[in-house]
C-alpha cells in the first residue's frame, strides 16, 4: 500500500505532509506507518517506516529531524541534523534547506508552521498541556528569532482528536478556567460531570491570539477514523497494550 499524505494549500509550496498510518510496514496493533521509536513495535520495522517517510520528504534519513517530546513549551532551533541524544522539547524550528522537521502524535495536535518569505519553518506537538503552557507561542517566537514575521506565518493543525471524542473531568476544565475564564467556550456538556473539550479550536485560538497570519485545522479526527489514524484514547478504551504514532513533517 502506498503512503497516504495529507497536505494543506495554506502551506504550499513548502514541502510538507501529515502522514496517515497507511502504507507502513508495521503489523498487529501497530499496523501501518508507526513512526514511534518509543513504542513497543519492532525497532527495525519502525526504522523502515521512518525511511519511507524520509524518502517521501526527499531527504536522507539523517536529515529527518525529531525531538524527545515531553509535553512542554520548549523549542529546539535546528541548525543542522540532530545527532546523539535528541533534545527534550516539543517543537523544532529551522531556516536550513533540506532539513525535514518531524513531530509524532496520536491524538495531540501536530502543528506545521511556515513563513515562506523568510524561509523559516516549524513543527510543534501541542497536546492540551503544551498548548495551555504556550508551545504554539514559543514556536512562533523561535521562528521570529530566525527572521520570520508573525503576520507572514501560516500554521496548520493536522489530524487530532475532535471535541466529540475528547471527554474530560472537572479538574481538566478548572486548569483552563484558571488560565482564562473565557476558555469555557471550548467545552461542551457531556454525561454527568464530564465535559467535551475542543482541542483544535483551542489551538486555533492560541495561534490567532499570538498574531499568526493564517491558521487552520484540516478537520480529521484521529479517534474516529481507525483505518487512517492512531489514537491513544481509542487504544485506551480498547484496552490494547500500546499504540502507533503518526508523523507530520515539513521542510524547505
Amino acid at each position: 500500500m502506498t503512503l497516504e499524505i495529507l497536505t494543506s494549500d495554506l502551506l504550499a509550496p513548502v514541502h510538507h505532509g501529515f502522514f496517515t498510518r497507511r502504507g507502513g510496514a508495521s503489523s498487529g496493533i501497530f499496523e501501518g506507518l508507526n513512526c514511534g521509536m518509543g513504542s513497543s513495535d519492532q525497532s527495525e520495522i519502525v526504522a523502515i517506516n521512518r525511511q519511507r517517510v524520509a524518502d517521501a520528504m526527499e531527504v536522507d534519513i539523517a536529515h529527518l529531524a525529531s525531538v524527545h517530546q515531553v509535553h512542554s513549551a520548549d523549542v529546539h532551533t535546528a541548525t543542522g541534523p540532530i545527532t546523539g541524544e535528541r533534545p527534550r522539547t516539543d517543537a523544532i524550528v529551522t531556516n536550513q534547506p533540506g532539513l525535514a522537521l518531524s513531530i509524532l502524535t496520536a491524538d495531540c495536535q501536530p502543528v506545521l508552521f511556515s513563513d515562506p518569505e523568510a524561509g523559516v519553518i516549524g513543527a510543534a506537538h501541542a497536546g492540551w498541556c503544551g498548548a495551555l503552557d504556550g508551545i504554539l507561542e514559543t514556536t512562533t517566537e523561535a521562528m521570529e528569532a530566525l527572521g520570520a514575521s508573525r503576520a507572514n506565518i501560516r500554521a496548520v493543525i493536522g489530524p487530532c482528536i475532535s471535541q466529540s471524542a475528547y471527554e474530560v473531568g472537572p479538574e481538566f476544565l478548572d486548569n483552563f478556567l484558571a488560565e482564562d475564564p473565557e476558555n469555557s467556550r471550548f467545552f461542551a456538556n457531556g454525561e454527568g460531570d464530564r465535559m467535551l473539550f475542543d482541542l483544535p479550536a483551542y489551538g486555533l485560538h492560541r495561534l490567532r491570539r499570538a498574531g499568526v497570519g493564517e491558521a487552520e485545522w484540516i478537520r480529521h479526527c484521529t479517534y474516529a477514523d481507525a483505518d487512517r489514524f492512531y489514537s491513544y484514547r481509542r487504544t485506551t478504551h480498547a484496552k490494547e497494550a500500546d499504540y502507533g504514532r503518526l508523523i507530520s513533517c515539513i521542510r524547505l
